[in-house]
């Protein structure tokens, strides 16, 4: 399996609000950045969306190590959140309490089934490269005319 590395960061201007993602693959030498904005969305759900645009680029079976600054996002998937959300019919332990984007943890339980994933949290704004990389695309796009709608997004 090709080794890939991939950095992710979302920015919402409000929460909700303007929303971006960025997103970098690293695959030996080769550098791809991705990014998109949000007319609007959230934090968490730009967050998602970065680490998907990622998983989506890869064209086959891939060993990654996903990067994130989202205790959110990695706790999800490293502590076994998001499996116990598909387990429970894709709601929290106390059916009363709504799960948030489903949407998108139903796109990423598709999107993980292919590659062997290792998350890692990164401390966000602490001087990590592609961190940084990441959270400027994400602003840019947060930022920028391009804006598209969230449509999974339900205020």
């Amino acid at each position: 399996m090709k080794k890939v590395t991939i950095y992710t960061d979302g920015s919402s201007r409000g929460n909700p609000g303007p929303g971006g993602f960025g997103t970098v693959l690293i695959f030996g030498e080769f550098e791809k950045q991705l990014s998109q904005g949000y007319a609007c969305t959230t934090n968490n759900r730009m967050e998602i969306m970065a680490a998907l645009a990622g998983l989506k680029a890869l064209k086959e079976p891939c060993s990654v190590t996903i990067y994130s600054d989202s205790q959110y996002l990695v706790n999800a998937m490293t502590k076994g959140w998001m499996e116990g959300w598909k387990m429970n019919g894709w709601a929290k332990k106390k059916k009363s309490e709504v799960l948030k984007n489903i949407d998108l943890w139903k796109e990423m339980d598709a999107a993980i089934q292919d590659h062997q994933i290792d998350w890692q949290w990164v401390k966000g704004h602490a001087g990590n490269k592609y961190n940084e990389i990441c959270d400027e695309l994400a602003t840019v796009a947060a930022d920028g005319e391009n804006k598209i709608e969230d449509v999974g997004y339900e205020p």
